[in-house]
């Protein structure tokens, strides 16, 4: 045991990340169990308040509970704070700790650091902590005061405050938690351009990824993008453009029918941003034209960007998967993007994360299926929803089985995690070996 650094040197990275994830979860649902933390000031039953942990610490959004009605504004607190730990990760929160006690940041904590932002090289990271951290008190703080002064005309003084404040912080970090009640979300707001183009902002700034948004800040400076930066770009602009278009051509004569020209352009442009695993709805997503539903899902197993603070399979790994496909179709023996070479390694972990989610999310539909009967659908989009951290339900979240609530809250934890994160740290440690075998070719298609 290394006391110094407090962690087991046998521990890899990544099981560090499970451990650590597993404690906040643990320690969340210790205090949402307490009487204190419902409004009606009675205890929480363990499964009800681990569910509504992990789905914070997840930044999920998905609830059993009205989070606006059931909980206390301790309670309420409490889930703010795990959605803020969630979403930056619990590393970056024990370095800002380290920093501010002085405290010498070793190797082996610069390591997790690494795995827990997915960069790519050990070098800088903490000085992107620092970066990050000063970026999202920036955000959020701005954000909260813009959401105040619009929740200020409908819920007045002081309320608005902390439902600006709530409100950022959860948009930010793609939870899709809210506390306007009754599991209604942002419906009320659907034609409100303030708060519509807030709130989608602080979701794509938070599911671009921590070193794309710092490569932007430093271009003006640098003027130059990485081929990642580029990338994540070029993608997340095609899926909030199409996703926008199909919504709007699905939906504008079924429930985007009563609503103004701006009301239906906003309201496809912010559920077009929002399946990026925020959470956040505002339309009825239970109502929707099963196509609209199968297009969210899509867009819901895609996700967000790597290091960021949302979940899927991220947008870099279905853009490598369509180039790779792209190059195959040409004849290319390199998959190539920007004028320059993809590692063929990428590659191989691109089509490990996206086997790893179909069967994840396979296995639980098909679990929920039985277990929760009814449309497959449903079951579907809920289990797509807690695998990409999303939120958005069509409404079977609050009548899960208790059998349903675990296999929602593993599927959760897998998603913030990511199936590779998860299956490097029960792995058993690797080893490399000098014995390579003979190459031999195989039949394929």
């Amino acid at each position: 045991m290394d006391t110094k650094k407090g962690f087991p040197l046998q521990l890899s990275p990544p099981q560090v990340l499970v451990l650590g994830f597993a404690g906040v979860i643990l320690a969340g649902t210790l205090l949402l169990m307490l009487p204190v933390s419902s409004r009606s000031g009675t205890y929480t039953d363990f499964l009800t308040a681990l569910f509504t942990a992990t789905s914070a610490v997840c930044v999920t959004g998905l609830v059993v509970v009205d989070t606006g009605t059931y909980w206390s504004t301790f309670g309420q607190a409490v889930i703010l704070a795990l959605i803020q730990i969630g979403g930056l990760g619990f590393m970056s929160m024990a370095t800002l700790f380290f920093i501010l006690m002085g405290r010498r940041i070793g190797l082996k904590e610069r390591l997790i650091i690494q795995e827990s932002l997915n960069q790519l090289r050990v070098a800088g990271v903490v000085r992107l902590v620092r970066a990050v951290l000063l970026f999202t008190v920036f955000t959020e703080g701005f954000f909260a005061v813009v959401l105040s002064l619009r929740f200020y005309f409908d819920y007045g003084f002081p309320r608005c405050l902390w439902l600006g404040i709530f409100h950022a912080v959860s948009a930010f970090n793609n939870a899709g938690f809210d506390l306007l009640g009754d599991f209604r979300s942002l419906t009320g707001y659907v034609s409100d351009p303030v708060v519509t183009l807030s709130v989608t902002t602080l979701i794509i700034l938070g599911g671009l990824g921590f070193s794309t948004v710092m490569e932007l800040y430093n271009y003006p400076r640098t003027r130059r993008l990485s081929v990642h930066t580029k990338l994540v770009l070029r993608v997340t602009g095609w899926l909030i453009f199409c996703g926008a278009l199909l919504f709007g051509l699905l939906e504008w004569g079924h429930i985007l029918r009563d609503l103004p020209l701006s009301g239906k352009i906003l309201a496809s442009y912010f559920q077009a941003v929002t399946p990026r695993t925020a959470g956040f709805n505002t339309v009825d997503i239970g109502h929707l034209n099963p196509a609209t539903q199968f297009l969210i899902i899509i867009l819901m197993f895609i996700g967000a960007s790597p290091g960021s603070t949302g979940g899927g399979i991220k947008t870099t790994t279905f853009a490598l998967l369509g180039i790779t496909l792209w190059s195959l179709s040409k004849g290319k023996e390199d998959v190539e993007v920007f004028r320059r070479r993809i590692p063929p390694w990428q590659v191989y972990k691109a089509l490990s994360v996206t086997l790893w989610a179909i069967l994840l999310v396979s296995t639980v539909t098909l679990l929920l299926s039985v277990t929760e009967g009814g449309d497959f659908l449903a079951a579907l989009f809920e289990t797509v929803s807690a695998f990409g951290t999303v939120g958005l339900s069509m409404g079977l979240t609050p009548h899960l089985t208790p059998l349903g609530r675990v296999a929602i809250i593993l599927t959760m934890f897998a998603g913030r995690l990511g199936p590779l994160t998860l299956a490097y740290a029960f792995a058993q440690r690797r080893r490399k070996t000098a014995v390579r075998y003979p190459e031999e070719k195989i039949m394929v298609g």
